[in-house]
């Protein structure tokens, strides 16, 4: 069975997680974790530091030995938030490149929060009903509302642990004005989240990452510590209360993460590294993460929060598995969810569905009758489809020459599910409907991968086809048969209401191209 690595370059700390694939489920294999601190210059200068690149690339070094020793199949690597915000990302992504022959994928901060979101959905129980995610990392803070295992609302915040250190606490310990800016950026910050999110009633709260970790255990000290004294005082009655207030020790209470979030930006370093769970590197950046929970918990309402160990590469691992194993339980999940992200994107600019149906029907209908002649990869059905429904997205622009805008709409948006080369694959497939063609010259085609620029130009072929048999939007959608022989392709339409010899034209104009990329006539004809 494959083996799968994810690799998680954060604005904090560098992690890596090899799993493989037994009865369609991910076991882990290997872990790693180390503090990098990535985000620190860019948050300071705009730019990644020689120092931080050198200790990552040595990390990263560390990871290949790891992932050649358990032979892996696929690795996938993203960035994060340092890596979305400074301005020499791409000589970080050359270096990697050159040193362990990784592609860096820069992911938005809403792929980021989709991707934890799958990670802890597909495998914490729990967190399938209605609840809330909150990821703090180095650079950026994902707040998720979830329900049914599907994403409900999402935003992505400026409220990373390392950020926050490195924009408003430069002193140990901080100064009061200093704690008090920061307080006053993370309420600006929260209210922009309560636009999106509202206030969510719901009965779980998940937190992933270190910070949340730290402030789980400490906290729990802390509570226990406050518990232990009303016991020496109150006798009995001190034992009834700290029994009915105890907490699993992954879990934290609000009042305790405000009462622990204070008293941190009050302590030394060196005191704020003698609590329990928090220690010597996580000491460094833990004011700030511990102020966005306590100010995020009581704006919202929320009892408190429990840890989870889950994150990003998890759902890094979740994706591969389901892009690989069609029976696996999570590929039917991201399925529903890329489509979701597809309608969402044609409500939002304005597209018909009931028009555009029929052209996915029929691109389906091609793909699947043409299988021998297009030899095209299973996953690029889909892209098709989704082509299908949003091939005019670009006439919310301009009519004119919407095909270019259509490319540019699809490649730029965020769409649940789709990575950044795929909505580029889907992009330029719906790019060339009008009387431009594929070249791997254009400026659209240099963004495809080698490999697969020879699919997108055969799936253009096909959906220029399913745009033909849907010239006349008046009358009842044209049925067809498709006959492939050695040589040649006969599609015979059934006519609907008002005739097939709009679409017969359309499409016997599009013979000379079909020639050209598949070496077989065309040929069209009316029952």
């Amino acid at each position: 069975m494959p083996t799968f690595a994810a690799i998680d370059i954060g604005s904090n700390s560098c992690r890596l997680k090899i799993a493989t694939v037994q009865q369609h489920r991910l076991k882990t294999l290997h872990e790693e974790r180390e503090v990098t601190r990535l985000g620190e210059s860019v948050f300071q200068t705009g730019v990644i530091s020689p120092e931080a690149m050198a200790g990552t690339i040595r990390a990263l070094k560390r990871f290949h030995k790891a992932v050649q020793l358990h032979v892996v199949d696929k690795v996938r690597v993203v960035a994060t938030s340092a890596m979305r915000d400074a301005r020499n990302a791409a000589a970080f992504t050359e270096w990697v490149k050159s040193t362990t022959g990784w592609n860096v994928e820069v992911i938005s901060g809403l792929e980021e929060g989709r991707l934890i979101h799958l990670g802890v959905v597909t495998h914490e129980v729990g967190a399938r009903g209605r609840c809330l995610l909150i990821d703090l990392g180095g650079g950026s803070c994902e707040v998720t509302l979830s329900d049914g295992g599907r994403v409900k609302a999402m935003v992505s915040l400026p409220l990373g642990a390392v950020r926050l250190q490195q924009e408003f606490l430069r002193t140990d310990p901080p100064l009061k004005t200093d704690v008090a800016r920061l307080k006053q950026f993370i309420d600006r910050e929260l209210k922009r989240a309560e636009k999106k999110l509202g206030t969510p009633r719901v009965g779980l709260v998940v937190a992933t990452s270190g910070t949340a970790a730290a402030l789980a255990e400490a906290s729990q000290a802390l509570f226990a510590k406050k518990t232990g004294a009303g016991k020496a005082g109150a006798g009995k009655a001190g034992t009834k209360k700290a029994a009915t207030k105890s907490k699993p020790a992954n879990e934290a209470i609000t009042e305790n993460v405000r009462l622990l979030a204070d008293r941190l930006a009050k302590l030394t370093n060196a005191e704020r590294e003698a609590m329990p769970g928090i220690g010597p590197k996580r000491s460094e950046i833990i004011i700030g993460g511990a102020q966005v929970y306590a100010s995020l918990l009581e704006r919202m309402g929320l009892k408190g929060f429990r840890y989870s160990p889950l994150g990003l590469r998890d759902g890094m691992l979740a994706q591969m598995l389901a892009e690989v194993d069609l029976r696996a339980s999570v590929h039917k999940k991201i399925e529903d969810e890329r489509w979701a992200g597809v309608l969402e994107l044609c409500k939002r600019y304005g597209i018909d569905q009931r028009k555009a149906e029929p052209v996915r029907q029929h691109v389906v209908e091609l793909f699947n009758a043409l299988t021998a002649v297009h030899a095209l990869p299973a996953e690029y059905r889909l892209w098709l489809e989704s082509a299908a429904m949003m091939v005019d997205v670009g006439k919310f622009m301009n009519h004119q020459g919407h095909f270019r805008h259509t490319q540019y709409i699809i490649a730029n948006s965020e769409i649940f599910g789709f990575s950044p080369e795929q909505r580029q694959v889907v992009s330029a497939i719906a790019r060339y409907m009008g009387k431009s063609r594929p070249d791997p010259m254009d400026r659209v085609m240099r963004g495809i991968p080698v490999e697969q620029q020879v699919f997108v130009v055969r799936a253009a072929v096909l959906l220029r086809l399913a745009v033909a048999l849907n010239q006349d939007r008046a009358s009842a959608v044209v049925t067809m048969k498709t006959m492939v022989y050695p040589k040649r392709v006969v599609l015979e339409l059934v006519p609907g209401r008002g005739g097939a010899e709009l679409e017969a034209w359309s499409l016997r104009k599009e013979r000379d191209y079909f020639r050209e990329v598949f070496r077989r006539e065309l040929l069209v004809e009316v029952a």
